[in-house]
């Protein structure tokens, strides 16, 4: 069955599963393989489930008629997607960057939905499974879309403009992170600037920041607007004086000023929000809107949470980490007008050879900061701390700990990558 024959199925049954444990009637089943299962071995039960077709890369897991085999069932569902997005021609603005691209796409989407039918990833649907799954969920009736992009070695990106085809561009910056899987930071620079390639080849247009020399410099030959505190800026603006821990701004755009208090702790969050302004402010809606939709956002999942225990007040910023968005996190609470502070640290995953040096990095950044009381776990940190601060090889090991002796009457930021899993602390606390 070619990829036409394919469509055409796929407009009769509209939902996709990857999951053979969730297949809705009428639903088409992909067999995907992954670095522990194999979907193909699961066709069968998909089926029974309530699936009308599976679509399989490996003939002897056939299971009849209603088995389709093609060559490679991910890129047959990625060529699906992209014609199903060509084919509707919905507007799409693409989001990449190594810090603040979720909470950027989460901001676009509170503003925009407010004037259009808006499609957005959900989660971290942002790879080569999840936004092929997110565009297959575009209707007609759908008059925007908000694609997320996330990257970990060379090439990701260029493969995920192809797929979702975007009309905007956003990338929120660009610095150290997935090490390991990028080689060097040349490469993440070079992959990340493939959604710029891509929008200048098509003659789309991209919002940028207006003090980034490095985005600006890759940004050339494309149309641009830009936000910042530069006054030629698009959109203009500035931390004011809020409620702490969350951070207030205010944004000009043609002359007028607005101030908005946000739900949002850490003022690294400005490039996020004026990101979002900038958007809003170019599709042509009104200013008291934006500024309503992004001071009632609430940030979810463990990013950037404010969360009050019985004894403790938490920053739950634990969903990821690396070492640009760490050093952010850390400044930012060191000048948060609060005492007594205190840290735990999780270790920052895949930064390959370079991860003792850049854990040794955030440590001296912890130092600086002159928190009441620091909590490390993981690997890195204790090999990082050699000794000069409390560490935990595991997450298991700190959350005993502190079970024994946990601390009261503090401020307390969480910070480390998802697989560090911080969130089981926060019981304790």
């Amino acid at each position: 069955m070619d990829i036409s024959d394919l469509y055409q199925l796929f407009l009769h049954h509209p939902q996709i599963t990857t999951d053979s444990r969730r297949c809705p009637a009428g639903s088409l089943f992909f067999a995907l393989r992954g670095n522990h299962f194999d979907g193909n071995r699961f066709a069968g039960k998909a089926l029974s489930a309530g699936a009308d077709y599976a679509i399989i890369d490996d003939p002897d897991c056939y299971q009849g008629e209603r088995t389709i085999v093609v060559e490679d069932t991910l890129q047959t569902l990625q060529c699906l997607a992209q014609r199903h997005r060509s084919l509707l021609g919905v507007p799409l603005i693409g989001i990449t960057g190594t810090n603040g691209k979720t909470t950027t796409k989460e901001l676009l989407a509170a503003v925009l939905s407010l004037k259009f039918n808006l499609l957005y990833t959900e989660g971290n649907l942002n790879n080569q499974i999840g936004l092929p799954l997110t565009l297959l969920r575009l209707t007609r009736r759908h008059e925007m879309a908000v694609i997320e992009m996330g990257a970990s070695r060379p090439g990701d990106i260029r493969e995920l403009t192809r797929i979702a085809c975007p009309d905007y561009g956003i990338i929120t910056n660009v610095g150290e992170a997935h090490l390991e899987g990028f080689g060097s930071f040349e490469n993440i620079l070079r992959t990340k600037g493939e959604l710029y390639d891509y929008i200048r080849e098509n003659r789309g247009l991209v919002f940028i920041r207006k003090e980034d020399e490095r985005l600006r410099a890759m940004a050339g030959g494309i149309r641009q607007l830009s936000y910042g505190s530069a006054d030629e800026a698009f959109v203009t603006g500035q931390v004011v004086a809020g409620d702490p821990p969350f951070f207030a701004f205010s944004w000009k755009r043609a002359g007028e000023q607005h101030t908005v208090t946000t739900r949002l702790v850490g003022a690294y969050n400005l490039d996020n929000v004026l990101a979002a302004v900038a958007v809003g402010c170019y599709f042509e809606i009104p200013a008291e809107r934006i500024c309503r939709a992004i001071a009632s956002y609430e940030p979810s999942n463990n990013r950037s949470q404010l969360k009050k225990t019985l004894h403790n007040s938490l920053i739950i910023d634990a969903y990821n980490a690396n070492p640009s968005s760490m050093k952010a996190a850390l400044r930012n609470f060191a000048a948060m007008p609060f005492a007594p502070k205190a840290l735990i640290l999780g270790d920052m995953k895949e930064l390959g050879n370079d991860s003792l040096r850049l854990h040794q990095e955030i440590l001296r950044e912890v130092t600086n900061g002159r928190f009441d009381k620091v909590y490390l776990c993981g690997g890195h940190f204790t090999q990082a701390a050699a000794g000069a601060f409390t560490a935990y090889p595991t997450t298991d090991a700190l959350a005993d700990a502190l079970s024994q002796s946990p601390p009261r009457g503090f401020h307390i930021l969480l910070k480390g990558s998802r697989s560090m899993e911080l969130e089981k602390l926060i019981g304790i606390l």
